[in-house]
Order: structure tokens, then C-alpha cells, then sequence
């Protein structure tokens, strides 16, 4: 049987990990918000988005946090009217990112929040570590 603060430690650093790339795939797409085709009629950057699973750690027993994929998102790109951008169409129309804002910065939010719970985790096992190792010295 696995030491239950390690397993505790183990599945918090599964946590940070697909949280952290969570973060840096909603940075990508902030940062592509406005980013159009090259060419005129060109499709712009689209949208990712990143998918989890639970995977059972078979040496300790403890479900883990897994990526499971970064996939492009199916929503309809944006299209605008701007018949003098390099990359509009013959009837000028441009396509846009389907990036929106507001769901990006909301998902940021939430990426971060759970970031900082598994983080926490981690700092409360370390403090049970260590204040079990100080118990077993001062006996």
C-alpha cells in the first residue's frame, strides 16, 4: 500500500500539470484572437481547446488527471467587411478568428483557480510530511 500524503502529492502535480497546459493553450488563443489568413479568403487561426480524462494510477490506486487532447474548435469563424485587409475575399470579407474573448479570459479564470487548488493541496501534504517527520524526531 502507497504512502497516502505521496499518492495525495501525485495526484495534485497530475492537477498542476494539465491545468498549467490549460493555461498556455488559453494563451495561445488570446494571443490568435485577431490573427487572419495569409492569402485573401484564407482560413484565420481557430480556436483550441484541450480535453481531460481520468486515468487510474495502477501503483498507487488513485485516479490522475490526464490530457487527453488539444483539438481545434468546430465554431463558425467571424466574418467582417473590410474590402482594404490583405486577407479579404473578392467581396471583402474577412474571416476572423472564432476566438472569443470572454470565454478565453473565463476560461483562464477557471484554469488558474484550479491551478492554485492543486497547488494548496501540495502545500498542505508537504506540511503533514513535515510535521509528521518533526513528531517521529522528537520522540
Amino acid at each position: 500500500m502507497s504512502d497516502p500524503l505521496k499518492v495525495i502529492l501525485k495526484v495534485a502535480a497530475s492537477g498542476l500539470d494539465a491545468q498549467s497546459l490549460r493555461m498556455r493553450v488559453v494563451s495561445e488563443n488570446l494571443a490568435n484572437a485577431q490573427s487572419t489568413g495569409k492569402t485573401p479568403g484564407s482560413d484565420p487561426y481557430q480556436r483550441k481547446v484541450i480535453s481531460f480524462e481520468s486515468e487510474l494510477d495502477e501503483a498507487t490506486n488513485a485516479n490522475m488527471v490526464k490530457v487527453e487532447g488539444v483539438d481545434v474548435h468546430q465554431a463558425p469563424f467571424r466574418i467582417e467587411h473590410d474590402p482594404g485587409h490583405p486577407a479579404a475575399d473578392a467581396n471583402g470579407f474577412v474571416k476572423l478568428p472564432n476566438v472569443n474573448m470572454l470565454v478565453e479570459m473565463a476560461d483562464m479564470r477557471e484554469a488558474n483557480r484550479s491551478y492554485e487548488a492543486n497547488l494548496q493541496v501540495m502545500k498542505q501534504a508537504r506540511e503533514m510530511i513535515t510535521m509528521t517527520i518533526d513528531l517521529m524526531r522528537s520522540s
